[in-house]
This record gives structure tokens, C-alpha cells and sequence, in this order.
């Protein structure tokens, strides 16, 4: 009345593949599936059945509506169609879910399984050290081909493309000439007609670059920033630098000075009471640097070198050193008496620029070493003339 139910078949072949018992949790047969896969992928030289075998149980046994079909009745009714069961997916895509299409460095497969990605397309864009502290939004105009909406770069508006006949489907094309007597060239390049795709298509109604093309994944545009320099700070990594020049009564007695930061802060600088600068001592503000990486919050550090610029001679009086005298620490150097005088040579002191000096000293040693070099060359023998 009612009718026969399905017939029963063998409901262990899955659970046997995977290596776990009929109990096993969701989690266990994740993990033995992970396992199993990456030992027998094809890609790493294992059995290409087997790893359809293990594909085709886990995609089973991870359902719980075909689950329970098999526990019930077996592999057979599931192929009845009991449960909504439909094809097969594909063992490398199931895979691929677990651990992403690069799981042995590989991107498209030679398979043919997936779509090859298009190139990408770089720009350089130039960008203040203003931008990066603070961050901006800019307007790019990029042109690119895109595939032909009507027929998706296929050629015809049904889709449906042949095979190129210039290339009969290898891409490639093989051209000959005569270089000379008995003596031909072949040389291979991608077909002019596909362009590489095989298919038969008709370019001028599917015109496409690099970006985009039939069967492939539109390729990205990569931007690569770079920093344009800046006229007072400079940047390393997480930090920011600056230079600020001090006077020698600022060096002694103390400062003060307003410093515009990135964002048009004005950030106040100012020495401690007492507090004496040397030439080329640097010191440190916190969280005053560039943003950190994926760390917008946090910021590195702000230093600021300090040079001291010396008065010219003459400004200064004999009496105003004798004054500056008993404010200072007293020499370092001893007196001499007037026998120590009479024993020591008059000298002159003579201004310099140590860095043109050695730029001098420099260009005569390299004219030293050609002159010397010429003197090395073997010179040519004499030729005497013959008494006749």
C-alpha cells in the first residue's frame, strides 16, 4: 500500500576513507579529512582517486541531511537521489576551502580547474609627508578595456566560441623563413588571431588588456606610494626628525620655540630650568611620530637635533670676556711663564673648511696616481740608424 523503502547498502565505505568511526563529530572529521587530503593531493605526488575519495566523503558526512541518509540506507541512496543529492563537487575545491588556493604555492592550476588571474596594473602615486601623517583621499582617472557586456569577450552574443583556427587551439604559431642557401629559421609567438585564449573571437567586438579578458579574474590596479621629501622633516620608519638651530645664549641659558607639527599643531619647546645644550644633542617627544602600521592610535617618536650656532669674533669685547670669564668653568689649559714662552715657536692660525680640504686633498692624490701610472708604461725602444 504504502510501498517499499530503499534498499539498504553498506553505510561504513566513508567513515572508512576518512579513518573515524560512525560516532565521529564534526571537528574530528574536519581534521581527519585535513590530514588525509594533504598526505594524498596530487599536487604533493599522492593518489589523484584517492583523493577523490576523500573529497566525496567528507562532502558526504560533513552534511547532515545526507548524513543521515547514509547511516540509514548507504551510498546507494544517494545516488537514487534521496535528500536533494547532486553532483559531486569539485576535490580541489573542497580542499581549497580548507586552506586557500596557494596551499602548495600554487595559483591557478595546470588542471584547468579555475580561472587564471589577469595581471595587475601599478601606479605610482606621489604623496606628501602631510598625507601619510594625517591620511587624504585623491582622485585617480584610469582608463581600461573591459570586456564586451553582449557577448563576455566570447565573440558571439550566445557565448558559444569555437576554436581559433590560426593556432587550431594551441595558442601559438609557428613561422618560417629563409635566412640562406639551404638554411630556414622557425620561430614561435603567441597566435595574432586569439591572442593566446584559443577561442575563436572577434576582438574588435571584445576588446580587453591586461586587466581584464575571457575566462579570467579582472586583475588589480596596485598603488605604490611615494613620499615626496619634506623641507624640515624627515622620516624613518615609525619616526619623525627635525632639525632646530640654537644661539649660544639659548644653548646656556635656556629656550622656547613653538614647532608646527604635520597637522598644524604648534607644539611648545622648551628647555628645563638650568638645563645647558650641546651642539648636536638630541632629545625625544612621545607619541609624536608617524602612525603605526594597522595601529592608527599609536604613534612613534618625534626627535629633535639641536645645533648651536657660535657668535662671529669681534662681537664680543676683552672686557666682556673677562666677564663671561668668572661666569664660566676656568680653562682647562695652564699658564705658561715667560721661560715656557720663550722655548715655544710663534705659530698662525689659518681658517678652514675640513670637507673642501679633504675634497682637495682627495683630487690631488687621484692626479698623483695617473701621473704615476703613466711613468710605469714601458717606454719604446730607440731605433738607430744603420752607418752606411
Amino acid at each position: 500500500m504504502f510501498g517499499r523503502g530503499p534498499k539498504k547498502s553498506d553505510s561504513t565505505k566513508y567513515y572508512e576513507i576518512l579513518g573515524v568511526s560512525k560516532s565521529a563529530s564534526q571537528d574530528e572529521l574536519k581534521k581527519a579529512y585535513k590530514k588525509a587530503a594533504i598526505k594524498n593531493h596530487p599536487d604533493k605526488g599522492g593518489d589523484p582517486e584517492k583523493f577523490k575519495e576523500l573529497a566525496h566523503a567528507y562532502d558526504v558526512l560533513c552534511d547532515p541531511e545526507k548524513r543521515e541518509i547514509y547511516d540509514q540506507y548507504g551510498e546507494d541512496a544517494l545516488k537514487e537521489g534521496m535528500g536533494g543529492g547532486g553532483p559531486a563537487h569539485n576535490p580541489f575545491d573542497i580542499f581549497e576551502s580548507f586552506f586557500g588556493g596557494g596551499a602548495f604555492g600554487g595559483g591557478s592550476s595546470s588542471r584547468g580547474r579555475r580561472k587564471k588571474h589577469g595581471e595587475d596594473v601599478v601606479h605610482t602615486l606621489k604623496v606628501s609627508l602631510e598625507d601619510l601623517y594625517n591620511g587624504t583621499s585623491k582622485k585617480l582617472s584610469l582608463s581600461r578595456n573591459a570586456l564586451c557586456q553582449k557577448c563576455k569577450g566570447k565573440g558571439s552574443k550566445s557565448g558559444v566560441s569555437g576554436r581559433c583556427y590560426g593556432c587550431q587551439g594551441t595558442g601559438m604559431k609557428i613561422t618560417t623563413r629563409q635566412i640562406g642557401l639551404g638554411m630556414i629559421q622557425q620561430m614561435q609567438h603567441v597566435c595574432p588571431e586569439c591572442r593566446g585564449t584559443v577561442l575563436a573571437i572577434d576582438y574588435k567586438g571584445a576588446a580587453f588588456m591586461a586587466l581584464a579578458g575571457p575566462d579570467t579574474i579582472t586583475g588589480d590596479i596596485v598603488f605604490v606610494l611615494q613620499l615626496k621629501e619634506h623641507p624640515k622633516f624627515k622620516r624613518k620608519f615609525d619616526d619623525l626628525y627635525v632639525e632646530h638651530t640654537l644661539n649660544l645664549t639659548e644653548a646656556l641659558c635656556g629656550f622656547q620655540f613653538a614647532l608646527t607639527h604635520l597637522d598644524g599643531r604648534q607644539l611648545l619647546i622648551k628647555s628645563n630650568p638650568g638645563e645647558i645644550v650641546k651642539p648636536g644633542q638630541s632629545k625625544a617627544i612621545n607619541d609624536e611620530g608617524m602612525p603605526h602600521h594597522q595601529r592608527p592610535f599609536m604613534r612613534g617618536r618625534l626627535y629633535i637635533n639641536f645645533n648651536v650656532e657660535f657668535p662671529d669674533s669681534g662681537i664680543i669685547s676683552p672686557e666682556q670676556c673677562q666677564t663671561l670669564e668668572t661666569l664660566l668653568p676656568p680653562r682647562a689649559s695652564k699658564h705658561l711663564t715667560d721661560m715656557e714662552l720663550d722655548d715655544c715657536e710663534e705659530t698662525t692660525l689659518h681658517d678652514v673648511n675640513i670637507e673642501d680640504e679633504m675634497r682637495r686633498k682627495k683630487q690631488q692624490q687621484q692626479f698623483q696616481e695617473a701621473y704615476d701610472d703613466e711613468d710605469d708604461e714601458p717606454s719604446m725602444p730607440r731605433v738607430q740608424c744603420a752607418q752606411q
